[in-house]
């Protein structure tokens, strides 16, 4: 029997084409596996070879043995002489020692393979939900994203911590996307940019709320913001907000999250972007229910389907943070990244950032910084020729800003993702309207009852865009 499947296996081809796929996907998950025990590290790509094309190509060699072997023996079975034919299959007869010994050998060998397919089964289940996998395997595709995710609160939060979850139902759902998204990778059939917000999201509660509970009574915060304007001396302002955060308190809540109360469910009905809400419906615990819409909305059947309001609806971009150059430029030159002693350069790097149009980051980082340096060169040439370096400094620093918010590739400029959790003019984009989607006086009840729209229920403004405000002073003697 022995040799009569050897024999089966050298006179076929498919049998000993499968033979060599799966010795060499073998051979290369174990040496593969060996660099990486031993600290060499490629990337993402080498990951997604060793654990799930490998593996693949290691399934499809076995399968083909047992093919070849049984097309071989159908063969031999037609082409014998009259008589009675081999059998197709063999016949297995434990009573027989050579027997027992293919037995065991055949045991072995499926042993061993079980084992290294557990094994890189579970590896390729790890490299699929490490961050490197989903931020760099595609690259060009989600350099934005990525690159914004980095430079995040949650910079250390993992992906699918957030894009899936516990649980195998969600893991599997987002595997099976994910597989037409290779596809269409592959394929160059993605659109740029890629559009938001994303409809088929696992809902905050099975992930933000593993974190953030809303059931918390969390308070009041003080968020003072450290602004610059646009003056030759770039001066300091400071805007100081009591942000009433709210939570529940007892059976009550209030402040900004009484939206997500436990007795509180609000639905609302908008366009694909979620910028233009029109229906707004609240129910409480009594059974009260209240529809708030505006004036001059589209058909009943342009008006999209009813969404149960939950943190994404606010917290758009809680972790793909993408800020206007004015924010960015706040940013750099309250950390001292950006020296304010150079005259207007606040101003200055607003207007380069907000004109800048290249066709890359490299020619980005070679046009601002020259751009830059021009400005002071030809209106304060004094200062470039003291200060050259904070100058040179400066032109560098507007070229990383650039790189991690625009990506020409991905057609992503300064206002293609806005933040809803503010409004303007703070928020990321003047015409992302943010808070006063619904809170805008423009819905209102049949009875003509309106949706707040009193800055008092969010915040209390303790100083706003002052120099030394004495708030501060108090608060911090």
């Amino acid at each position: 029997m022995f040799r009569q499947f050897f024999a089966s296996l050298i006179q076929n081809t498919i049998s000993m084409a499968g033979t060599a796929l799966a010795l060499s996907a073998f051979v290369l998950i174990l040496a593969l596996f060996a660099f990486e025990s031993l600290g060499f590290q490629a990337g993402p790509y080498l990951g997604i070879l060793t654990y799930l094309i490998l593996p693949m190509l290691f399934v499809l060699g076995l399968l083909l043995i047992p093919i070849g072997i049984l097309l071989h023996r159908r063969r031999a079975s037609r082409a014998a002489a009259k008589g009675e034919s081999p059998p197709v299959f063999p016949v297995i007869d434990l009573n027989s020692e050579r027997t027992r010994k293919m037995v065991l050998i055949f045991l072995g060998v499926t042993v061993v393979n079980l084992t290294v397919l557990a094994g890189a089964t579970y590896k390729g289940v790890e490299v699929m939900d490490s961050n490197e996998f989903c931020g760099e395997a595609c690259h060009s595709v989600m350099q934005p994203e990525y690159t914004a995710y980095q430079h995040s609160p949650h910079a250390r939060v993992d992906c699918v911590d957030c894009h899936i979850g516990p649980g195998a139902d969600w893991f599997v759902r987002s595997k099976l996307d994910g597989a037409w998204q290779m596809v269409a990778v592959t394929l160059d059939l993605y659109p740029r940019p890629i559009p938001t917000p994303l409809h088929n999201l696992r809902p905050a509660r099975d992930t933000c709320e593993q974190c953030h509970w809303p059931e918390s009574y969390v308070g009041d915060k003080l968020m003072v913001d450290t602004l610059f304007a646009e003056d030759e001396a770039n001066t300091e302002l400071t805007t100081a907000l009591l942000m009433k955060v709210g939570g529940q308190r007892g059976t009550d809540s209030y402040g900004i999250h009484w939206h997500v109360d436990p007795d509180v469910e609000i639905r609302y009905r908008s366009d694909e972007s979620r910028m233009n809400v029109y229906d707004v419906e609240l129910t409480k615990a009594d059974g009260t229910v209240k529809v708030f819409q505006p004036r001059g909305m589209p058909p009943e059947e342009e008006r999209g389907e009813w969404r149960q309001m939950d943190c994404v609806d606010c917290h758009n971009r809680p972790t793909h943070i993408f800020r206007t150059p004015s924010q960015e430029l706040d940013r750099a030159l309250a950390t001292n990244l950006l020296d304010a002693e150079l005259p207007y350069l606040k101003r200055e790097g607003v207007r380069l950032l907000e004109e800048a149009d290249y066709p890359s980051h490299e020619a980005a980082r070679d046009g601002l910084a020259a751009a830059l340096e021009d400005f002071y060169r030809e209106n304060y040439p004094e200062v470039f020729a003291d200060r050259p370096e904070a100058v040179a400094a400066a032109g560098s620093k507007l070229g990383e800003i650039f790189s991690r918010n625009v990506f020409p590739h991905m057609r992503v400029t300064w206002d293609t993702y806005p933040d809803h959790s503010g409004h303007p003019p703070v928020s990321s984009r003047e015409d992302a309207p943010g808070c006063f989607r619904c809170h805008n006086r423009r819905h209102r009840t049949a009875d003509r009852e309106a949706i707040s729209s009193d800055c008092m229920l969010c915040h209390s403004i303790l100083a706003e865009r002052e120099e030394e405000p004495e708030i501060l002073k108090l608060l911090n003697p």
